[in-house]
């Protein structure tokens, strides 16, 4: 897609070279094919570093652009940044692709659905009501359940476990908001990457990345009523007890023990060997490894046990 072609669906106008556009990517991450955007100056460092070549930017950030750099002016850049996101949305479904592959051994139930240009290991079992969308990769051992759904362009490891009613691949939770309080819906283009050896149980979502992948890496387990929001990074081991929440691009370290109903703030990072109790609510970063968690607003288990010891004697 030419960057022109962007302008015009904006109705904004280009300044620079015309360039060839193939995807969207946050500016740390961009390479020279790819469009970003900075939504104000404390971006600045990254914009004048970005490997990028087009962008989204307001005036104030003009004299922070790479050299060479072609770019579009924006009122609202956060909106203009949602509106482009359509433009490289895929259809749910692509035509022209070869037939799925089924590796050896594999057994797909007759009424299991897998669409063209999927990719199924070996020793792989589907069953009932199960769907695996266009370019899904399953890799040898996997066991998926009835009425699971996997979007397009996933991709699950070897010796996965993945129960009834799990959706993976799902739109992330994304929107950019108008003075006028309309939402104006950001587009979903990346993908989920399961890792091997992970299990997941009935009933959880794990939301596809804005641009990226949503990763839930290798050994982890996940019980029921699970949420996982868009560009996550869930640590290798890590234990997850039901209906727990973690909000978008927040990342965990390995071997992280998560207790029912807890929830997770979107864009933190939690050390590794953390252990949160029943019904944490995590809102900022934790960078001290091995440290044991209670309570809303979280604090020290031990603070925890002491402060609930002191409501117990209000009552006396």
């Amino acid at each position: 897609m030419l960057f022109s072609a962007v302008a015009s669906h904006l109705k904004l106008e280009l300044m620079g070279e015309d360039l060839e556009i193939d995807s969207m990517n946050e500016l740390s991450l961009s390479s020279s094919s790819q469009l970003s955007f900075a939504t104000n100056k404390k971006y600045s460092s990254e914009l004048s570093s970005s490997n990028a070549k087009a962008f989204l930017i307001t005036n104030a950030l003009i004299e922070h652009l790479p050299k060479d750099s072609s770019y579009i002016v924006c009122e609202d850049v956060s909106i203009s940044m949602a509106q482009a996101t359509k433009l490289f949305s895929k259809k749910p479904i692509e035509s022209g692709l070869a037939s799925a592959k089924i590796g050896s051994n594999s057994y797909i139930d007759i009424m299991a659905k897998v669409e063209d240009g999927a990719v199924i290991g070996s020793n792989v079992t589907i069953l009932a009501g199960a769907y695996i969308g266009t370019n899904v990769h399953v890799g040898d051992n996997t066991v998926i359940y009835p009425n699971v759904t996997i979007y397009r362009d996933c991709s699950i490891g070897k010796d996965c476990t993945i129960h009834s009613g799990t959706v993976i691949g799902a739109d992330g939770f994304g929107f950019s908001h108008t003075n006028t309080g309309e939402h104006v819906k950001i587009y979903q283009n990346g993908n989920v990457i399961i890792e091997d050896d992970v299990e997941i149980g009935a009933n959880c979502a794990i939301d596809k990345a804005v641009f990226n992948s949503t990763i839930i890496r290798k050994g982890t387990k996940l019980d029921n009523f699970i949420h996982i929001a868009h560009n996550c990074d869930i640590g290798e081991y890590c234990i997850f007890v039901a209906q727990t929440g973690v909000g978008g691009s927040t990342k965990l370290g390995r071997n992280c023990v998560v207790s029912g109903q807890s929830a997770f703030s979107d864009h933190i990072s939690i050390a590794p060997f953390s252990t949160f109790t029943a019904r944490s609510g995590v809102t900022k970063s934790i960078k001290e490894s091995g440290g044991v968690y209670s309570g809303f607003p979280l604090m020290s288990h031990r603070e925890w046990k002491r402060l609930q010891v002191r409501i117990a004697k209000l009552n006396d």
